[in-house]
């Protein structure tokens, strides 16, 4: 933008959605989850929801691979694409993408950048990006043209920072859902914080809060 106004007499700037914002038309949900678990976890909501055209983000090329293929070993029709894919591989992927016989796509952001899905309802998180803006790109893949989508992010423990941040950019808080069967290791939580400086009461406390949490379905 700072050379765009050094070059340009008199620019004018035309926005056709605010920076930072997030479209009403994309429903938002977390749910927090251990880190070994979540491609379990991410298996049986494709499933049990009969979802058959799921955009999946990640954060590295080797996670979009071993996911991709431990997703195959689930039998779902799955593929990776990043930036180190021949373009030919890629745009062979999201064809299948398309055309339906690829029922999961796997992504990095590069790979992402620039994808037109037509109709696509659902989009998971299986990591957080680093940047928080990267979370409101990934989520505009979904709920265009007027039409609905679902952001779902599967977030652990060590993730937490990265959830606050991406609140703290689209100034809203992220409703979160534990799911019968996947919650997180309460006992795990404790020792985290603990590692990180709680101590004596303060343990007490952050037992108390997630044993709360624990009984909610939502925060």
């Amino acid at each position: 933008m700072d050379l765009a106004y050094r070059l340009l007499n008199n620019p004018v700037r035309i926005e056709v959605s605010t920076v930072n914002s997030t479209a009403d038309t994309v429903n938002q949900l977390v749910h927090p989850v251990d880190r070994r678990r979540k491609r379990e976890l991410l298996s049986y909501l494709i499933g049990s929801r009969n979802l058959q055209q799921v955009l999946v983000f990640a954060k590295t090329r080797q996670t979009t691979e071993a996911l991709a293929n431990e997703l195959k070993l689930d039998g779902l029709a799955a593929e990776a694409i990043h930036g180190e894919r021949t373009q030919g591989a890629r745009n062979r992927a999201l064809e299948g993408f398309k055309n339906g016989t690829v029922r999961v796509l796997v992504a990095t952001d590069v790979a992402a950048r620039g994808l037109d899905i037509p109709s696509l309802d659902t989009v998971f998180n299986y990591e957080l990006p680093h940047q928080p803006e990267d979370y409101i790109h990934r989520i505009g893949r979904t709920g265009r043209a007027g039409k609905s989508g679902m952001a779902i992010s599967l977030v652990s423990r060590e993730e937490e920072s990265m959830l606050t941040a991406i609140e703290t950019l689209i100034d809203q808080r992220l409703p979160q859902e534990w799911l019968a069967g996947f919650e997180p290791d309460l006992k795990a939580d404790i020792e985290h914080h603990e590692k990180r400086g709680g101590r004596g009461g303060e343990k007490r406390r952050l037992k108390h809060q997630l044993l709360k949490k624990a009984g909610a379905k939502k925060r």
